[in-house]
């Protein structure tokens, strides 16, 4: 037995059941309550990922909470996708961190603030300019190293709820009975489903922990350990900074990272929450959603946000389907700033841990490890390689790094595949049949595939089996035209595609002696101009 299946065969027993209980919901009493509990799991579980992140960033607990919030609502009402939950991320906390650290306490978070709004104006720039759907360009196995990578961050994350304020290990009693109890909440999560699909399995997980902690006194950090979570709504103020051009030099770099940040996980939650749904499209709709939703936080206090994979997850585990789960999971977290935070600082962390311990054994694609065996060794080595990079950096530039290596091999595969097929006419001209793609990868092979010397006077060069696809091809035919000029050979184009005859003519090569030129699609024979592109 290899551990590949190994370690897959003991994933499934994990998350199996939570997928399997997450019905689509309806508009019915029972689809509600659905709904709404699977709101609260989340609102839940937002808040000591919220604070943390807070931290993270350099800022207080509130501004955190306050976009966990207005991100959280905004996005529930007019997002792309129904089931998604936004919120402050740790992917954006990373960046933040460095404007705040700029200027003295409080005036960075004022910064931080317009920073967010600007970042909100480039993401609704964005949807409108539909750039969303560029999310296609995404192979699978950077989503598959995507979402590997991101399990990982999140689980790393949860240690922190295992050392104290200065950073060393809890005292090893502490420990044993903050893990029992991290186990405890994984069990009932994974037990659950088996005996009934009336609460969310997370929610009894949190619920039943909690209660074992608080009936029985056990000394283990809670909520209201990391920091108060009381406030009061969030008020409309524009951010205190000079309105100035210095200004916007110092947020806009912010600005463009957090968008692109943003953008890609959040379109990236969009397409794994739309595999698991059967959901698709709405990814310009998303960007507009996240913009607005970043720009009105940025008036209100909040830090800003994005799509969060591991609450999205909670929700579609716990049954959530539509906007309902969503727009409940915010109003439970302002509910909870608002009159109910010493009832939810009670919670266990362990509890709150253990939910996400069950996420990471859900989001990990474990069957990866299985297909590293069967699929290309390139793709293998990208799911690694984006896995490894989304760890060690940012989701950002591992979906980059990912989409960039992917594109190249792509390239050098098809560089490969050019080549011809030769033959002479009763007329006494040599036809090359051109086979593959003509592109800036396939360009040097192209011209290396003629015998310019040893070939008649005519040479007919036939596209039927090939394409001519940007500037480097352009230059390849003109630099092959002019060595046979330079020869006293002619040279002719022969089945042009309708995409390459525009391509061709409007960089001014074709040349037809003919008035009754046929349809270029067909058989028509063009001359070449060369010193058309230089020879550089």
């Amino acid at each position: 037995m290899n551990s590949p299946s190994l370690l897959a065969r003991f994933a499934n027993r994990f998350d199996a059941p939570d997928l399997r209980v997450a019905p689509t919901s309806t508009l019915t009493f029972a689809g509600i309550r659905i709904e709404v509990l699977a709101g609260l799991t989340v609102a839940l579980a937002l808040v000591p990922e919220a604070v943390a992140f807070a931290f993270v960033a350099g800022v207080g607990p509130l501004v955190g909470l306050y976009a966990a919030f207005i991100v959280g609502l905004v996005t529930a009402l007019i997002g792309g996708r129904p089931g998604m939950i936004s919120g402050a991320t740790g992917a954006l906390a990373v960046v933040m961190v460095s404007l705040v650290a700029q200027f003295p306490e409080g005036v960075g978070v004022q910064y931080l603030f317009l920073t967010v709004v600007l970042m909100g104006i480039i993401q609704i720039f964005v949807g409108i300019m539909r750039w969303g759907k560029f999310i296609r360009l995404v192979p699978h196995p950077v989503m598959l190293g995507f979402v590997n990578g991101l399990a990982i961050v999140i689980g790393k994350s949860q240690i922190g709820f295992f050392k104290t304020a200065d950073g060393s290990w809890m005292a090893s009693s502490q420990l044993i009975l903050v893990l029992a109890l991290v186990a405890l909440t994984m069990a009932v999560i994974w037990g659950v489903p088996k005996l009934t699909n009336a609460i969310p399995a997370p929610l009894a997980g949190i619920a039943i922990t909690a209660a074992v902690v608080i009936g029985f006194g056990l000394p283990v950090p809670k909520v209201g350990d990391l920091a108060s979570i009381s406030g009061g709504l969030p008020q409309f103020a524009l951010p205190d900074v000079p309105l100035n051009w210095e200004t916007l030099q110092i947020i806009a770099p912010y600005a463009l990272i957090l968008a692109a940040i943003g953008l890609i996980e959040s379109l990236l939650t969009l397409n794994l929450v739309g595999e698991i749904t059967g959901q698709r499209g709405g990814a310009s709709q998303e960007c507009i959603a996240q913009g607005a939703a970043n720009t009105v936080t940025g008036f209100f206090g909040g830090m800003g946000g994005c799509a969060m994979i591991g609450q999205s997850m909670i929700n579609v585990n716990s049954g959530g389907r539509t906007r309902i789960a969503g727009v409940a999971a915010a109003l439970f977290l302002l509910l909870f700033i608002l009159v109910a935070s010493p009832l939810i600082e009670q919670i266990p962390l362990a509890a709150l841990v253990g939910v996400m311990f069950m996420v990471v054994i859900g989001t990990f694609a474990w069957n990866s490890l299985k297909i590293l065996f069967r699929v290309p060794k390139i793709d293998a080595m990208v799911i690694i390689l984006v896995t490894i990079v989304t760890v060690m950096t940012d989701l950002a530039i591992a979906v980059v790094v990912g989409v960039i290596v992917s594109a190249l091999a792509y390239a050098w595969q098809n560089a490969t595949r050019i080549y011809s097929k030769a033959h002479t006419t009763p007329e006494g001209a040599k036809v090359y049949a051109v086979q593959g793609p003509l592109f800036f990868g396939s360009a040097t092979g192209f011209i290396e595939m003629f015998d310019i010397q040893n070939d008649p006077a005519l040479v007919i060069v036939d596209f039927a089996d090939s394409r001519v696809a940007d500037q480097s091809a352009l230059q390849a035919i003109e630099a092959v035209a002019a060595k046979y000029q330079s020869a006293g050979k002619s040279i002719q184009l022969r089945h042009l595609t309708r995409d390459c005859h525009r391509l061709l003519t409007k960089a001014g090569h074709l040349m037809v002696d003919s008035d009754d030129d046929p349809d270029y699609a067909v058989a028509a024979n063009y001359g070449v101009r060369t010193g058309i592109l230089g020879g550089h």
